[in-house]
């Protein structure tokens, strides 16, 4: 396994109008699809000789892709998990990668991308709207940028959702801002709306450049086959409950609604503190965002 080429399946979802705007990334050694039909097909007709990742293309906000991809993984018959490779020939692996970036990651990628804007500009965070929990998880993110960062005034807009991207720069400039930034917090690229009266609108986008983008794929990968090797662990059964605790049932009532040797994932409420120390310090990833 060491040394051997890694065929990367990016799995994609909302955040990157699947697939959409992750189509540039595909190459001989990455496959880029979305969930479902199209993630079994290529897991099926994954090169046999070939390591094989799989990353689910979330920055945090659909753990549902995550379960999701490890669920057609899990479908997959016995023997297609490490074999089908032609008699003699040595099978290659297969293994579920950690998602693309959770919400700390994205914090951390919105605040070095807003260092390039002017202080005195508000900062709009646009991203496709999700469910209620996804939708609430980008304003924590958002309050967390605009606490920890040099911007006043941090506003977020929902691509198909309420607010949308022109509601949303109309808030800021009722809010006094004369330039409003828009900051893809997704990886789609900024929709930006007209500039109202007296205004300006600003594309501070995109949230990491090609080199980052192809440099975190690529560490996912790596990182998920050196645990198999570790450790034995494939990723499946950590991806299958990756959306376990997070919608409609979840609770934070006096049973705390997590159940018996349940897992506590990230709310959209943890503790900012303790998320910015262990999680968003400068990278050398951050180093390599770049615009096209």
């Amino acid at each position: 396994m060491p040394g051997t080429r890694v065929h990367v399946l990016a799995v994609c979802g909302h955040e990157s109008g699947h697939g959409s705007a992750l189509r540039h990334l595909a190459g001989p050694d990455t496959t880029v699809v979305t969930g479902g039909r199209e993630l079994y097909r290529a897991l099926a007709a994954r090169p046999a000789r070939q390591d094989t990742a799989v990353v689910p293309m979330t920055l945090g906000r659909d753990r549902e892709l995550v379960a999701d991809a490890a669920r057609a993984v899990r479908a997959l018959p016995p023997e297609a998990h490490r074999e089908g490779a032609p008699a003699g020939a040595t099978a290659g692996a297969l293994v579920v990668a950690d998602p693309f970036g959770g919400p700390e990651h994205l914090t951390g990628w919105l605040r070095a991308a807003a260092a390039t804007v002017p202080a005195a500009a508000a900062l709009l965070l646009t991203a496709p709207g999700g469910d209620p929990y996804q939708d609430a998880e980008l304003y924590r993110v958002a309050h967390l940028v605009r606490r920890h960062g040099r911007h006043r005034l941090v506003e977020c807009a929902l691509v198909g959702g309420d607010p949308e991207p022109a509601e949303g720069v109309r808030r800021c400039v009722l809010l006094g801002a004369r330039q409003v930034a828009v900051l893809p917090a997704s990886f789609l690229p900024a929709a930006l709306p007209d500039a109202p009266a007296g205004a300006a609108v600003l594309d501070a986008g995109p949230l990491l450049g090609p080199a980052a983008l192809a440099a975190v794929l690529s560490a996912r990968a790596a990182a998920a086959l050196r645990r198999l090797r570790e450790s034995g662990e494939d990723g499946l059964a950590a991806a299958l409950g990756a959306a376990e605790g997070h919608g409609p049932a979840h609770s934070h009532g006096p049973a705390h609604g997590h159940g018996p040797g349940g897992h506590h994932h990230d709310h959209p409420h943890p503790h900012p503190q303790l998320h910015l120390q262990q999680h968003v310090h400068p990278s050398p990833l951050t180093a390599a965002r770049s615009h096209p």
